[in-house]
């Protein structure tokens, strides 16, 4: 009597992939929360001499909180010069962050906290007149916003990552600059709109 194989213990399962998803996103989301601070740290510690201690975060951040890999190879020491660099680089991306960074936070203060945050009449509110509609509604309306913003810092996370590599000489994609200064100039474009929108 044959058995066939148990391919069910070979493939990935459901779970396993949510979870791997859900886990990268939170990453993502600490990282971004942390790329306007450090980057400030490094701005200011790369001309006082402290360049290998901005480098040195920006690896802990990049390895400890993304899990990225190290740099294979001898790490060299960055100057002055180039942490400055990647600190305004990292400070562009820092500030491009908040905009999604803050969709996350209305996702749970106007979404998951609606009914809590609004006390009411919900007359006019989407899902009114009822509290139980509104809070459904304005929930449901902030799940896609609330991924698309994951998405976008999973996005930024991976770019910034990516320029810290640099830091230790790998050699930079030629993609990666403008790339980043784009993530910027979206970002920026995306607040002024949503500003006239107040």
């Amino acid at each position: 009597m044959t058995t066939l194989p148990d391919t069910a213990t070979r493939l990935p399962s459901p779970r396993s992939r949510a979870y791997r998803i859900i886990r990268l996103a939170g990453r993502s989301l600490a990282y971004c929360a942390a790329l306007a601070p450090v980057a400030v740290f490094a701005l200011v510690a790369a001309p006082v001499g402290r360049s290998d201690a901005a480098a040195a975060r920006w690896r802990a951040l990049r390895t400890g909180l993304l899990g990225a890999p190290p740099v294979a190879g001898p790490g060299r020491r960055p100057g002055p010069v180039a942490v400055a660099g990647h600190g305004l680089l990292s400070l562009l991306l820092g500030v491009t962050a908040l905009v999604p960074l803050g969709v996350e936070l209305l996702m749970v203060l106007r979404g998951v906290l609606y009914g809590i945050v609004d006390p009411g009449p919900y007359t006019h509110s989407w899902g009114g007149p009822t509290r139980a509609g509104a809070w459904l509604a304005h929930f449901l309306v902030g799940l896609p916003m609330a991924a698309a913003g994951l998405v976008a810092l999973v996005g930024i996370a991976a770019v910034h990552q990516r320029l810290t590599r640099g830091l230790d000489g790998a050699r930079p994609a030629p993609w990666l600059i403008p790339v980043t200064l784009l993530i910027a100039l979206a970002g920026a474009l995306l607040f002024v709109a949503w500003t006239h929108q107040i």
